[in-house]
């Protein structure tokens, strides 16, 4: 093949039929690594496709020579891999199943004593881009299958002898299939370059399927005969009549329940300030669906009109008049086609000069059937309950958007043709994964009140424009048009979320170089601590070593690292600087002051600068030098802008975090990059959402970004966790991440308080 392959085979891979494992569990894992292997096998086929034509389009498009013969050697190692990389994954993989019941090392010990063995030194970019990478994209397919992972981990637990799996360890997680995506790039000598191409690629054709393979793997192992009858039924909150005392143990019950269900994903580490169960944070690019609602999934319309009915009621008692009794009701067909003449015909149901609402429609349905009819009509009481469902719904989305953004128009278009499909399908309201109701979030919102000015994308905005217009001219019954409408606007948001990926990726890399630069300068300092310590230098020497010398070593150290030949002789120069300086001979060290002059001026200063500096550090003071060119270098001294040195910035003194703040601080601290937070900027309550795209343990920075991948801000984490105590600053969960879901939460809350329910109902799964 041109290339040494190491072939798991070869050396010490495990498999099932060789593996100790009980004789069920090795027929069911050889079941599931059957279902698995269809499934990726062709995705890795169309990944490996797709890096083929990006390596040949990049390298068509080099800037230059090197760089395109950097893109062809990718594209030939590829090329000579290619026909081992599936063969190899899949040895990986089940080896890894067939390790199910080996003992698990102890990997984050080892970590800790590589952390601490290492705490200095200068990490290496490359693979750090990698593990932060894997990381997040574990993490964000984690948080979308949270349900299911957590049935699948229990599951594991009970082929493996032993407790529920957790998410990170399964076998199967999206944090093994990465790691065995890493393990075959690596054995097949693929470069860096051509590593993180792959694992986007892996991204977009394996792992963008993760939620339903989770499923089928869950089937596979229900089929033969593991837990088959495992399903999460969350716990029921009591009547309101039950004694109060009992309140507070039942919702935290129920909380819990529900954490468990989640799977602890990356609560387990990140427990929530307030004391609250821990959920899941959001980390994926606003707009682009993610993992559907257990308890939405679980509603039944039935219910919903139960709420509905104690509204109608209270209403009713207020208002003067009611329908007359004689009223025949509209029959399902006749009342769409009403509908679908007021959508080819949107002005006509209102007055021009006004705003369309649903009670416009409703009423201009009412006139068209009397016209028709000659009597009066009414409508069914299902059909009443959706145009009063979806008119709440509306109300509440409305809040949440701008008056001056396109969304606002581009909702008015689409409530007739919304209307429509909510008549004909009541899943609608039920179910968070509906064609309908993810179209519906994603047109809400490019116009949401938190994205901010900087965070529209007027190409996205067109093309959302354009695709309402062609539902509302298309659609006429055919829940397709919805799916393909949503489908293109999906496509169109992972084009999107790509540019603000890479745009995002610069400015980390920016502040990662900010961070290794304070890094090399804290180690610097450290260093000098060391040498000068018990030393009686004169003050001036100390303020020339402390801080144009730290420089130097802090340049050495960020370029070439501790472990350099050049760290070492400028520690040795650091040393004799101290011993010259020391001594009482005040004879100039020649080579000594060539050596500092040289690397003074690799720092920013002059060479008139350098040269009085090499002087001065290069000998013995005396009572004869002159006092007034000491002075005058120092104010030079002053006046030099320092290596990393931000002179925008100000120094302000952090007072101590009391018991709240810290507690935020350490949530924040646990949180995984490219999570959403909404940041309150007023007393108004007006929000703006913001990325967490990156943090530093070292420094205390966070970089924040838009939904366009745009640097925003940079604060500390302890500014964060301030922020956070005073209610000023929240997570964006998963559940909460949608626009839709808030509002359908909202209208419940509203429907709630007419029914006289205090509480929200949790609704089990239907069977």
């Amino acid at each position: 093949m041109g290339q040494a392959m190491v072939h798991p085979k070869d050396s010490q891979s495990a498999t099932l039929v060789g593996s100790d494992l009980p004789p069920r569990v090795r027929s069911a894992l050889e079941q599931l690594l059957s279902v698995i292997s269809e499934e990726i096998v062709r995705g890795l086929g169309k990944m490996l496709n797709e890096l083929e034509q990006q390596l040949f389009q990049q390298a068509n498009h080099a800037r230059n020579a090197a760089a395109q013969d950097d893109q062809f050697n990718a594209l030939r190692n590829l090329r000579l891999t290619r026909a081992d990389f599936i063969p190899l994954y899949l040895h990986g993989l089940e080896d890894t199943l067939a390790r199910l019941r080996a003992p698990r090392p102890d990997t984050e010990a080892a970590a800790t004593a590589k952390s601490n063995s290492q705490q200095w030194q200068l990490l290496d970019r490359d693979s750090d881009d990698e593990e932060i990478m894997l990381r997040d994209l574990a993490v964000r397919y984690e948080s979308r299958a949270t349900l299911t992972l957590y049935l699948l981990g229990q599951r594991f637990g009970v082929m493996a002898g032993a407790p529920a799996f957790e998410t990170d360890r399964l076998p199967v997680g999206p944090r093994a299939l990465l790691r065995i995506a890493e393990d075959t790039a690596n054995a097949l000598h693929h470069d860096g370059v051509l590593r993180l191409l792959l694992y986007r690629a892996f991204e977009h054709h394996v792992l963008a399927g993760y939620p339903t393979l989770v499923e089928l793997m869950n089937e596979s192992l229900a089929k033969a005969g593991i837990l088959p009858g495992l399903e999460f039924v969350p716990a029921r909150i009591r009547p309101a009549s039950q004694p109060a005392r009992n309140e507070a143990a039942e919702t935290a019950a129920v909380k819990q329940s529900n954490f468990a269900a989640a799977g602890g994903a990356a609560g387990a580490a990140a427990t929530a300030p307030a004391g609250d169960a821990p959920q899941a944070p959001y980390t994926g690019w606003l707009g682009q669906a993610n993992a559907p609602s257990a308890a939405d999934d679980a509603m039944q319309f039935a219910l919903l009109q139960q709420l509905l009915s104690g509204r109608r009621g209270l209403i009713g008692k207020l208002q003067a008049g009611s329908q007359a009794p004689d009223a025949e009701a509209l029959a399902a067909p006749a009342l769409d086609e009403m509908l679908g003449t007021i959508q080819r015909n949107p002005r006509g149901a209102t007055a021009p000069e006004r705003k369309r609402s649903l009670r416009d429609v409703h009423q201009a349905v009412l006139a068209m059937a009397r016209q028709q009819r000659g009597t009066a009509a009414t409508l069914s009481r299902d059909d009443n309950d959706t145009f009063d469902l979806l008119g709440l719904l509306y109300t509440e989305l409305e809040r949440e958007v701008r008056d001056d953004t396109l969304a606002r128009e581009l909702l008015d278009r689409l409530q007739v043709p919304l209307l429509r499909l909510a008549l004909q399908d009541r899943a609608f309201f039920v179910r968070s994964e509906h064609p309908g109701r993810m179209f519906l979030n994603t047109v809400a919102e490019s116009g949401a009140s938190w994205l901010g000015e900087d965070g529209v994308d007027p190409h996205f905005e067109n093309q959302l424009a354009q695709t309402v217009e062609r539902v509302v001219n298309d659609y006429q019954g055919d829940v397709q048009v919805f799916e393909q409408a949503n489908a293109d606007l999906q496509q169109q948001l992972q084009v999107q979320a790509r540019r603000a990926e890479v745009s995002e990726r610069r400015h980390v890399e920016a502040a990662r170089g900010k961070e290794k630069l304070a890094v090399a300068k804290q180690r610097a300092a450290v260093v000098l601590d060391e040498l000068l310590k018990d030393k009686q230098l004169p003050r001036f020497v100390q303020t020339l070593l402390r801080q144009a010398w730290a420089d130097v070593l802090t340049l050495v150290l960020l370029r070439n690292g501790e472990s350099s030949e050049l760290w070492r002789t400028h520690l040795d120069a650091t040393q004799r600087i101290i011993e010259v300086t020391c001594a009482k001979d005040s004879t100039l060290d020649a080579d000594l002051a060539s050596q500092i002059e040289q690397s003074m001026l690799q720092v920013g200063y002059h060479a008139n600068e350098a040269t009085a500096m090499a002087r001065q550090l290069s000998r013995a003071p005396t009572e004869s030098d002159d006092a007034a060119s000491r002075t005058e270098l120092t104010v030079k001294l002053k006046s030099h802008t320092r290596l990393g040195e931000d002179t925008a910035a100000k120094k302000v003194e952090v007072r101590p975090r009391n018991g709240e703040e810290q507690s935020c601080y350490d949530y924040l601290r646990s949180l995984p990059f490219g999570t959403w937070m909404e940041f309150v900027n007023n007393q108004q309550g007006d929000k703006t959402r913001r990325r967490l795209s990156w943090y530093s343990p070292i420094t205390d920075n966070a970089l924040f970004v838009n939904n366009r991948g745009q640097r925003v801000a940079e604060m500390t984490l302890d500014h964060l966790a301030r922020l956070m105590a005073q209610q000023q600053l929240r997570v964006v969960t998963v559940e909460s991440s949608r626009m839709v879901d808030r509002a359908w939460q909202a209208t419940l809350s509203v429907l709630r308080s007419f029914a006289g329910q205090s509480e929200q109902p949790v609704w089990t799964a239907p069977t």
